[in-house]
């Protein structure tokens, strides 16, 4: 395994899986103790919509997708602040809209034929030295964040209504964390692709949960998660010549299924000890 981290983009891949791990640990477990998992995938699939208009309009696809992004996750979180019984509608029309833009700019972009798939599944192994700054100073910033506010989106994540009334600023806090996932959306679409971008963000934070008892052993359980996924789908990858996207997915799902399966048993073997 350790021998082909004399290439320079397994050794870039090893890094950027790192890095991306350590953002979703944190961000994915503030997803799923707030239950905004569907909400998180509409701002993931409507970002190809600013892929889309940065490559007609000749921007970088990352600045593209990071504007429209936030854009979308401001919309959406207004009206799920609103008219919560009506959000999952529209993120439904952005999650679809977003997409069919993003197909339809790319398309217009004169003498450029892309391949949505690139951007649909991703690759780890073509991640660049800039893409692995833009996540070391977006981790930076995330842990930053959260270490400043952990308080008070551990209230949130837990009574939305109780923070409210002792004056936790919900509303402030939930737009942030919506600008948070946003951006880390842009740097995970370079690692798994749109598809597959809210299974990394969820799987290890889900997985997390289960075996910890605060926010933050959740958060660092998931990252640590999310490292070790990667380290086995670079050697999967590298060995099998396997699309790394797609893997990182399937050896996450089955240590899910694992550990459905480890609760069931372990839940079972409780009950008869007590009868």
């Amino acid at each position: 395994m350790w021998d082909v981290l004399q290439f320079e983009f397994m050794r870039n891949a090893l890094l950027a899986g790192v890095l991306v791990s350590i953002s979703c640990g944190i961000i994915g477990s503030l997803i799923v103790a707030n239950r905004i998992v569907f909400l998180s995938g509409g701002i993931a699939h409507a970002a190809f919509g600013g892929i889309g208009l940065a490559l007609y309009l000749g921007f970088p696809p990352a600045l593209g997708a990071a504007l429209f992004s936030v854009a979308v996750s401001f919309v959406i979180g207004g009206v799920s602040l609103k008219s919560k019984h009506r959000a999952d509608t529209v993120i439904g029309v952005l999650w679809a809209v977003g997409m069919a833009l993003g197909i339809i700019f790319i398309d217009l972009t004169p003498g450029y034929n892309a391949d949505p798939m690139s951007y649909l599944f991703g690759s780890i192994l073509s991640v660049s030295k800039a893409d692995i700054w833009f996540t070391v100073a977006l981790d930076v910033v995330i842990l930053v964040i959260t270490l400043a506010f952990y308080r008070e989106f551990l209230a949130m994540s837990y009574d939305e209504e109780f923070a409210f009334v002792v004056g936790v600023p919900v509303r402030f806090l939930y737009f942030l964390l919506l600008c948070m996932t946003a951006l880390s959306i842009v740097m995970i679409i370079r690692i798994v692709g749109l598809i597959l971008v809210i299974a990394l963000l969820t799987i290890p934070p889900y997985i997390a949960e289960k075996y910890t008892n605060s926010l933050w052993k959740m958060m660092v359980l998931s990252s640590l998660l999310g490292i070790l996924f990667t380290l086995v789908v670079l050697w999967i990858s590298y060995s099998y010549d396997v699309t790394s996207g797609a893997t990182i997915i399937l050896v996450a799902g089955a240590a899910f299924f694992l550990a459905q399966i480890m609760n069931a048993i372990v839940g079972r073997t409780l009950q008869t000890g007590r009868r």
